[in-house]
């Protein structure tokens, strides 16, 4: 069955994937050459196993069993190997068969029986789960629908493998033997199951990482100084009560203490008489490979490179990155940078600060990720600024920077921050998103439970930063913040206002809504406040302006007050110095009134937000900030107890905001600004999240329609990609023939009113008689075409002489027919015109667009977009969230249009090209929507063969 061309080694199946443990491995198709490791695989595999696999004693391969095992055709018989170290640790094959269960040797069989092999010391990390993934992709990639297993009652394990898995199964016993069946479509449960398992692997390598028992320091120098000592000294002083080694190759031999700090000091990573969970690698780029080498055959579980020289230095240096990523990998480590700065963990059974940062952060309930090791200084400095000290307003849980990213990423973070309960709040820095699709699925996941705030550099340059081996994204900046909206991610343009957000969602609850209340001792700051609540669309209540030397106990007045206002949602406290009564300021004015708020925001039943907006008042901001003595701090609850929402304000993710003594309320921790504007973006950036928070608890669904003909349009678009294929490259994107595209439009229930071309007037004269008048006539060559101020199109033409003359009046100012390329449509009822577009981008994915057609989508850039599979929801706030909408709802009197039916549309738009992923490209322009209906009176469709893999592919790391 199988073609010559299939036997080709398929290097596209190839992939590292992370095992339930955090480690990683490789999983390629087994070929030739690999038969001395599937003996010595095979040599290693307990007797009871072999007895599982082949239902008898088996105790070695024969040569004929060698060569089966290792001689495939790729198509009818596959078989995949899990490997670490370049060794075998598992293996799976499939053989297609036909309906009586023997070989298949007729074209057309879709079923293939299909067995693992587990080495026991590998058994339990998830590898025949990850394999299973792998090769069920292949197998429907070689047009296999089902899979048969045959198990021995006994062998539960494997039984649960496919069980657990997901699919839609069938389950018999028979002679012994437990026969199941199963259909390899990914159903819902599939996908949930794979991306659950991926979740926990992947935030299992990074805890593995920030929670080393054991940390080895390569390139530690002899002396005081430099990079290697540098992080060495980080980690002692930061209280880390792990092993720490130092490894440099020419300190002497036999072992050694390093002084003063009195580690113990080897010459490379082997000599070290114990297990080694985290390797800080800072030697020349030249020597890393030999250390990674040491590292991998020591059994090292992660890596942080802290050396240069790798993709930020050129072609060379991207290719020596790529050579050390793929070394790390294939013995089952994770890698951080290279180029990185370090990370910390500041949980206090670990603190870790495995970095160069000089100090570790205090803890707290924030957790950093920057690719950028001086966004990263910047970070934690302005963090450590704003509060210092564990406890804090501004303390941290977690912190990586990750420099080039060849392996560990912003998307492992969100992994091991979703259900992280140290972290309240995730803020990222990016340069770069290497998966955006994926990214944008793990930020809606984890925005759900905990706030996602994001700033991206390189916004408007559209290339990555020269370290960042990525796919370039070739969607515009502003559709990635549509789409980062879509997903509930909060998008800031600067460190500051990561800064600013991040300390007003980690200590504050969430708002119930958009009214704000306003309060201080200055009319003038509390008129600055107003002003800018008006800006980011808030709704403030009338300030309430206290006298300038009003006291703490005023202002706690005042603040009850206004957090018991049934009609106010949030608080801003305005405060400048006030003058005592022997004209000299207060002493321990900032203290006494952080005392004072935090006393009022303490007692609010139910909690709001409250943030403080102070001049020349640091010593407030710092009172507000710190926690209590650390004496007065209760012990941290169970995080299965449950929380007292109107004793204790609760941050974002649920957890209590604060810390008192015991038996009372916790303690508020209130962020505070020194700029009106600054507090009231942070807290409308609140708003606007608890709202998508709210919303998101709805999601709406992606309608069944009766109408559509899924199954004949991919009859179709395989048709027209294999006539294509005759004389264009279907690897890239290719336009179908207008009748084509209306065609296959028409399966969703999309239809395009007929143009008719019209060469010459007798031709459009025709033509309108077909139709009926009256007409339009219009042209639609390129130069032309949606350009409707050219004058290239004549509506409402009633009859013979009108369609004559203004074809004679076209051709006249605009050119020939023949340049024109003139085309007669009947006229349709007169509405708004809109555009609707669906483009896959290689990195994004599928992206659902729409405005207005004409100048307010192309020239002012007021398009609003989705990404696809978009819900009914997704679609009803997309149309409303333009600047234009109000067009579609009777502005200034004029009619309403069918929004309805402007819905559905973009609904089948979305369904089209989530069902066929070779849709590569859809725009209906004009679509013009009327009261009552709407009409496409134009639509370009592009086909293309699709990528190999997608976001609904077996789970893999990236290679770049």
């Amino acid at each position: 069955m199988q073609s010559p061309s299939d036997s080709v080694y398929p290097a596209h199946w190839e992939a590292d994937v992370v095992l339930r443990d955090g480690g990683t491995a490789r999983i390629r198709p087994i070929a030739p050459d690999d038969a001395q490791r599937l003996v010595s695989f095979y040599e290693q595999v307990s007797d009871e196993s072999k007895y599982y696999r082949f239902f008898a004693p088996y105790p070695r391969l024969s040569d004929r069993d060698v060569h089966r095992f290792t001689h495939h055709d790729y198509v009818d018989r596959v078989g995949l190997a899990a490997t670490v170290g370049g060794e075998f640790i598992a293996t799976v094959r499939y053989d297609r068969i036909d309906d009586r269960g023997r070989p298949a040797k007729e074209p057309g069989a879709d079923q293939a029986e299909v067995a693992f092999l587990v080495q026991d010391a590998h058994q339990g990390r998830g590898v025949a789960s990850a394999l299973l993934e792998h090769i069920a992709a292949v197998a429907r990639e070689r047009g296999i629908r089902r899979f048969a297993a045959e198990v021995l009652p006994a062998n539960t394990k494997m039984i649960k493998v496919f069980t657990d898995a997901g699919y839609t199964q069938q389950r018999t016993f028979e002679d012994g033997v437990v026969r199941l069946e199963f259909d390899l479509e990914p159903t819902e449960q599939s996908m949930a199951v794979m991306r659950g398992r991926e979740q926990r692997a992947e935030a299992r390598s990074v805890q593995r990482l920030l929670a080393p028992g054991s940390v080895a320091v390569i390139g530690t120098g002899r002396t005081p100084g430099g990079v290697g000592r540098s992080v060495l000294r980080n980690l002692l002083d930061s209280g880390y009560g792990g092993r720490v080694y130092a490894v440099n190759h020419a300190f002497p031999g036999g072992g050694a203490h390093l002084d003063p700090e009195g580690v113990p000091g080897h010459r490379s990573v082997p000599e070290i008489p114990e297990p080694v969970d985290l390797a800080v690698i800072a030697v020349p780029a030249a020597q890393v490979p030999d250390v990674v080498r040491d590292c991998g055959e020591h059994g090292v579980r992660g890596l942080v490179i802290l050396s240069s020289g790798y993709a930020e230095s050129g072609p060379e240096g991207r290719e020596r990155q790529r050579a050390v990523l793929r070394q790390a990998r294939s013995y089952g480590m994770r890698l951080i940078g290279p180029n990185a700065f370090g990370l910390i963990n500041t949980a206090p059974d670990v603190r870790l600060n495995a970095s160069l940062a000089p100090q570790l952060p205090g803890a707290g309930r924030i957790g950093l990720f920057t690719q950028s090791g001086a966004i990263g200084i910047a970070l934690l400095s302005g963090l450590h600024r704003r509060g210092p000290g564990d406890g804090s307003i501004a303390g941290i849980s977690t912190f990586l920077s990750a420099g080039n990213r060849a392996d560990l990423s912003g998307n492992d973070l969100l992994q091991y921050w979703y259900d992280d309960p140290a972290t309240d709040v995730a803020i990222l820095y990016l340069e770069s998103i290497g998966d955006p699709r994926k990214f944008m699925r793990l930020a809606r996941r984890t925005a759900a439970g905990k706030p996602v705030v994001v700033a991206k550099g390189a916004r408007h340059t559209g290339t990555a930063p020269l370290g960042h081996t990525v796919p370039t994204v070739r969607i515009p900046d502003s559709t990635v913040s549509a789409l980062m909206r879509q997903a509930g991610v909060i998008r800031v343009d600067t460190v500051t206002e990561l800064i600013d957000a991040g300390l007003l969602l980690a200590s504050q609850p969430l708002p119930d809504g958009p009214r704000v209340a306003i309060l201080g001792n200055s009319e003038a700051l509390a008129l600055l406040t107003y002003d800018a609540c008006l800006t980011e669309g808030l709704r403030p209540l009338r300030p309430h302006v206290l006298a300038a030397a009003a006291t703490p106990e005023d202002f706690c007045t005042a603040l009850a007050a206004a957090l018991a206002n049934g009609l106010c949602d949030a608080v801003v406290v305005t405060a400048i110095p006030w003058v005592g009564e022997e004209g000299v300021a207060s002493p321990g004015e900032g203290a006494d009134l952080a005392a004072a708020l935090r006393e009022a925001a303490s007692a609010a039943a139910p909690a709001k937000p409250v943030t403080v907006v102070h001049l020349a008042m640091d010593a407030l901001a710092d009172a507000l900030a710190a926690p209590p003595p650390p004496a007065a701090t209760p012990a941290p609850a169970s995080p299965a107890a449950p929380a007292d929402a109107t004793a204790a304000p609760l941050t974002p993710s649920g957890t209590p905001g604060g810390t008192g003594s015991p038996g009372s309320p916790p303690v508020p921790l209130i962020p505070a600004y020194p700029a009106a504007e600054r507090a009231v973006r942070s807290l409308a950036q609140a708003v606007r999240y608890a709202k998508w928070r709210r919303d998101a608890a709805d999601p709406g669904r992606v309608p069944e329609y009766e109408d559509i003909e899924e199954a004949a349009a991919g009859a179709d678009i395989d048709r027209l990609l294999d006539e294509l294929a005759r004389h264009a490259d279907i690897t890239r994107s290719v336009p179908l023939p207008p009748e084509d595209a209306h065609a296959l439009l028409a399966r969703y229930g999309i239809p395009v009113r007929p143009a008719h071309p019209a060469p010459d007037p007798d031709t459009a004269v025709r033509a309108a008689a077909r139709l009926g008048y009256p007409v339009a006539l219009k042209t639609t060559a390129p130069h032309l075409r949606h350009r409707p101020d050219l004058g290239g199109v004549r509506l409402d033409l009633t009859g013979e002489a009108e369609l004559r003359r203004a074809y004679a009046e076209l051709t006249d100012f605009l050119g020939k027919p023949e340049e024109l390329r003139p085309v007669v449509q009947p006229m349709v009822p007169r509405g708004v015109d809109t555009v609707i577009r669906a483009a896959i981008d290689p990195a994004a994915g599928a992206v659902l667009s729409f405005g207005l057609a004409g100048a307010p989508s192309q020239l002012l850039g007021d398009t609003a977009h989705r990404l696809v599979p978009a819900t009914d929801r997704d679609v009803a706030e997309q149309i409303r969230s333009i600047r234009a909408a109000p067009l579609l709802f009777g502005w200034r009197g004029s009619q309403p249009v069918d929004t309805a039916a402007l819905e559905d549309l973009l609904l089948r738009v979305s369904r089209l090209v989530d069902d066929h992923p070779e849709v590569v490209g859809v725009d209906l322009e004009p679509v013009v929507v009327a009261p009552h209906g709407l009409a496409v009176l134009d639509a370009t469709v592009r086909l293309a063969r699709p990528p190999a893999t997608t976001d609904l592919g077996p789970r893999r790391l990236p290679a770049y």
